[in-house]
């Protein structure tokens, strides 16, 4: 996964939730994005951040280590060497937070396009449930400012894989979801190998199989305030081939 190095973590743990954001050249959303988390958080929500950035070359570390300032113990930056992908850097999140007692742990795109106004609720149903799945494609929830063509591959997508790999969810290539430890811990992060669409893909896959009980909560998802998308047709094409990997492989045993 290449080099990483931590900056800025207290020693002390005192909070239950993180939330993993990684980054790359979001300097343009990164600061607004912290404090809209922040300020949900007065509601008696127990929340930490920790920024993973691919050593952005627009300065969004530079800019979370000055946000740090004012808040020391609930912000965290996880400074990678190199952009090293989507997948690897939950990943690094998630064992960052694993290794320091978090129970529940938030993925989150730093562009806006995951409305944290919707982390209450959404955390409200994790008593009864092993993961929350932010739904678009569910009663409810729906997309604001793509065309027609990222819409259809975004929807295909998640057809395409419900279908193959057989399992009752809608919205299988969504990145806003919440994890309890205990799946993370059961769905063995060291062999999941995939980004992007196929990352997210993966881990409900896994968790699915192995048991655990989700549910799809409806969210509307705009497309990003500020920046440029990283969708790419390398992301795409691993999705499509990677659910035949997954299928196969359940198959075996």
């Amino acid at each position: 996964m290449g080099s990483t190095r931590q900056i800025g973590y207290s020693g002390k743990l005192t909070m239950k939730i993180l939330i993993v954001i990684p980054t790359y050249n979001e300097s343009q959303n990164i600061e607004k994005l912290i404090g809209s988390i922040f300020s949900i958080s007065k509601n008696g929500l127990d929340i930490h951040i920790l920024v993973v950035d691919d050593n952005s070359p627009d300065g969004t570390a530079e800019i979370v280590t000055k946000i740090k300032e004012a808040y020391p113990y609930r912000l965290n930056l996880l400074l990678r060497d190199r952009k090293l992908g989507l997948g690897t850097a939950y990943i690094s999140g998630f064992i960052w937070g694993l290794e320091r007692g978090y129970q529940l742990f938030v993925e989150m795109d730093a562009d806006f396009s995951h409305n944290p106004h919707y982390l209450p609720q959404m955390i409200n149903k994790i008593n009864s449930h092993d993961f929350i799945i932010a739904s678009r494609y569910i009663k409810g929830g729906g997309v604001k400012g793509w065309g027609i063509l990222r819409k259809t591959i975004s929807r295909f997508g998640s057809i395409y894989a419900k279908t193959i790999l057989g399992i009752p969810i809608n919205d299988l290539t969504g990145g806003y979801n919440i994890w309890k430890r205990e799946v993370l811990n059961g769905i063995d992060l060291g062999n999941v190998k995939s980004e992007g669409y196929s990352f997210q893909i993966e881990l409900k896959y896994r968790a699915h199989m192995r048991g655990f009980r989700f549910v799809e909560f409806p969210i509307i998802f705009e497309d990003r305030f500020q920046g440029k998308s990283k969708m790419s047709k390398r992301i795409i094409l691993e999705a499509l081939y990677r659910v035949w990997q997954l299928k196969f492989l359940s198959l075996r045993k």
